[in-house]
């Protein structure tokens, strides 16, 4: 009962209801809103992985990537009452992990922010996904652990902002629309940023070898 009248809360009395993105991770986010710490213990749980994933990535810091995620779930526990459904709950704790990233980054004097630079129409190479599951199980072959390997290593030597984006896109499946929402960017530049940010990749993996 209370999770539904805090749903009624987030769409506004009398207002004309409009299509939710994600209406499992509202109503969770609803209960978690209105008090339930079970609801809140399932919202950490199934979002925690994602956001380490990602926090971890930008910061290549395990100790570090554990404190920004803590912050992410506590930060997002005293927001709850201001989440917008219309958002993707998933997206939404993303947003939050990007700036506590970004603002930990800040603090320790690294530039996030690379100069941008025209869009390169060629092709950047063969970087089509980036996301865990889709890393070689034992079973394949040694050349696609290697390629794998190298792939993940030329991710980490990108500069932080390109960084993020790319692990936003190939790593979590995330549209250009939803990355300009978490990072705060125009859609044209998360799109330059992607471009280049694959390129370099490809320039990365071809100076190894790879074709």
């Amino acid at each position: 009962m209370e999770a539904t009248l805090a749903m009624g809360a987030f769409l506004g009395a009398g207002a004309a209801p409009r299509e939710l993105a994600d209406p499992e991770g509202a109503q969770l986010a609803a209960a978690a809103a209105a008090g339930s710490q079970e609801a809140f213990r399932t919202l950490v749980q199934r979002h925690q992985d994602r956001v380490y994933r990602l926090v971890v990535r930008m910061v290549r810091d395990a100790a570090v990537a554990e404190d920004i995620t803590q912050e992410t779930f506590l930060k997002a526990y005293r927001a709850l009452p201001s989440y917008d459904p219309h958002w993707k709950l998933g997206s939404w704790l993303l947003k939050i992990a990007h700036n506590a990233t970004i603002d930990h980054l800040r603090r320790q004097r690294l530039d996030t922010r690379p100069l941008e630079a025209p869009v390169d129409e060629d092709a950047a190479g063969p970087i089509d996904t980036l996301a865990d599951e889709s890393l070689p199980s034992p079973e394949q072959s040694a050349r696609g652990r290697a390629l794998a390997r190298e792939l993940q290593r030329a991710v980490e030597a990108l500069e932080p902002a390109y960084r993020e984006l790319v692990l936003l896109r190939f790593q979590e499946g995330l549209a250009y629309q939803e990355i300009a929402a978490i990072t705060g960017l125009p859609l044209g530049t998360v799109k330059v940023r992607l471009h280049r940010g694959r390129k370099r990749l490809a320039e990365a993996l071809a100076a190894r070898g790879w074709r």
